[in-house]
């Protein structure tokens, strides 16, 4: 193996955002014997960089699942953005269905209300983890806040109108599975979208070239590593493509099971630095085969 490529969220993180020492001494080793790590995630750059930094892990940014490929000094490699009519049509068919919805852009991040927002959040700790106070779920909830900027508006159609505005990727979210399933049935025909998710109560829509396993075949190439020579850790359905052409694909523990089953591999979770123990465990096959 010639290159590391890892999600963040229920991969390289754990269920605090944070990068685990385990993690990160791993990482630092398998770059000590000459391997590239890069990360590949469905934040954007900037919310993938605080946690990345905050353990002393310099690398590359495969961002917005591909939309936006940046070298480790934050120099662009690669941009994919969705087309406007396209982007609109996802708006209309998800305020249909009532979904809340996040657009990224080159200006940062758009949505309607901080109040419907939080509420959002609220109700996905809450579902998540169900023994935790309200007042607790609202101080983690207000953290994202600080973690990727949101700019608050009237209404999505004033995206549209801003002049030169980039959009890279839309993230769209409800606790009503049929929700989710009846946008994802009327959008999966768009020859212009890739849809995608990274939990149980999202939709992800990109342009249909910004997919993690693309760009990191990119990415791959512009290094001279050829995709039998990478391996992929992840957890999610953002994740499949790159697990899916890396020659080693690495699900964690606590994949969905459909990743589990697409992937040769399977290491810990990611509160178990399910990463590290990925990494060590190829390191260790690659120094019997030497």
């Amino acid at each position: 193996m010639k290159l590391i490529a890892s999600d963040l969220d229920g991969t390289l993180l754990n269920e605090d955002g944070i990068v685990s020492e385990e993690n990160a001494s791993a990482i630092r080793k398998a770059l000590s014997q000459g391997i590239e790590f890069v990360v590949a995630t469905g934040r954007s750059y900037d919310a993938a960089s605080k946690p990345l930094q905050e353990a002393g892990i310099t690398c590359p940014v495969i961002s917005l699942n591909g939309a936006i490929a940046y070298t480790e000094n934050k120099m662009e490699l690669r941009s994919v953005p969705l087309d406007h009519g396209v982007s609109k049509k996802i708006l209309e068919v998800c305020k249909a269905a009532d979904m809340y919805m996040e657009f990224f852009t080159n200006e940062g991040i758009y949505s309607v209300s901080r109040e419907y927002f939080l509420e959002v959040l609220i109700d996905i700790m809450k579902s998540a983890n169900p023994q935790i106070s309200d007042e607790e779920v609202r101080e983690k909830a207000e953290l994202r806040f600080q973690l990727e900027p949101v700019h608050f508006i009237e209404n999505y159609e004033e995206i549209f109108k801003k002049k030169d505005i980039i959009i890279y990727k839309v993230l769209a979210f409800s606790l009503k599975q049929e929700k989710l399933k009846e946008v994802h049935a009327k959008m999966e025909t768009e020859k212009d979208i890739k849809i995608t998710s990274s939990g149980d109560i999202n939709l992800e829509f990109n342009h249909p070239e910004a997919q993690k396993g693309i760009a990191l075949k990119a990415f791959a190439e512009s290094k001279g590593i050829g995709m039998a020579d990478v391996m992929a850790i992840g957890d999610n359905w953002n994740d499949e493509s790159m697990l899916k052409m890396a020659g080693r694909g690495v699900a964690m523990a606590n994949a969905v099971p459909g990743i589990k089953e697409l992937c040769g591999y399977q290491t810990k979770t990611n509160m178990e630095h399910g990463v590290a123990y990925a990494i060590e465990e190829m390191l260790s096959e690659l120094s019997l085969k030497n």
